[in-house]
């Protein structure tokens, strides 16, 4: 009898260990806030790398800087009947987007993006996702976004891309663009040079008040009031 009970006392430790393990695991305070409202949609970003994009991100419809929209939003409008069932209906449309794999011959690969279907007929008109990238338009680099504008610098930077303007620059005779690190030398150069210039032209000018004769003119002396001069 005492071996028995001995070997269920024995079969029950690990349970109760197990049990109270588990239990041990319990906390009363959430690992992770819950809420029922929707995530704040942040804007977009640009690493420090890429120049600042001119128009900025997008206030409303933030979701398009995550995709070639091409300028489309959410337009709000009414649906009116003159039917049977005439009234005034509230509608949304939607932009047509969709996923696609649009190969770069800049970057040599395929890139999976969101696009809308008028911007892709647009890649498709122009001869491809890097003429569309490129366009020097402002309404075209309007409608990139900040998406866009991030592709369109991975694109300007690419090897092909600077072999191709390269090219271009030798056959018009342009001479080699200078290097940002350039552009700063000369630049604090030529503040340097003006700001020597201005030094040296006070100086001058204070030189030359310094030669000059005081007259009465010059230290503003007017006669008194009520003394006049009898003409000779």
């Amino acid at each position: 009898m005492a071996l028995h009970a001995a070997v269920c006392s024995a079969r029950q430790l690990p349970r109760v260990s197990l049990l109270t393990a588990s239990f041990s695991n319990i906390s009363l305070q959430a690992t992770r806030s819950f809420s029922t409202t929707l995530p704040i949609q942040r804007a977009a970003t640009l690493p420090a790398e890429i120049p600042p994009y001119p128009y900025g991100p997008r206030r409303t419809f933030k979701q398009a800087d995550s995709g070639l929209y091409g300028g489309a939003t959410i337009i709000f409008g009414n649906k009116i009947s003159k039917g049977r069932n005439k009234g005034k209906t509230r509608r949304i449309w939607k932009p047509n987007v969709r996923k696609e794999k649009i190969y770069s011959k800049a970057l040599d690969e395929e890139i999976e993006l969101k696009v809308t279907h008028g911007v892709l007929r647009t890649i498709n008109k122009v001869g491809g996702l890097d003429e569309y990238l490129l366009g020097d338009k402002p309404a075209r680099i309007k409608e990139l976004g900040m998406f866009g504008w991030k592709l369109r610098w991975r694109v300007m930077t690419s090897l092909a891309m600077k072999e191709k303007f390269a090219l271009e620059r030798q056959q018009l005779g342009l001479q080699e663009p200078e290097t940002f690190e350039q552009f700063l030398a000369r630049h604090s150069e030529s503040e340097k040079i003006e700001a020597a210039t201005e030094h040296d032209l006070r100086r001058q000018q204070e030189a030359h008040q310094a030669a000059t004769p005081l007259t009465a003119a010059s230290m503003g002396e007017t006669n008194a009031p009520g003394l006049r001069t009898n003409p000779a």
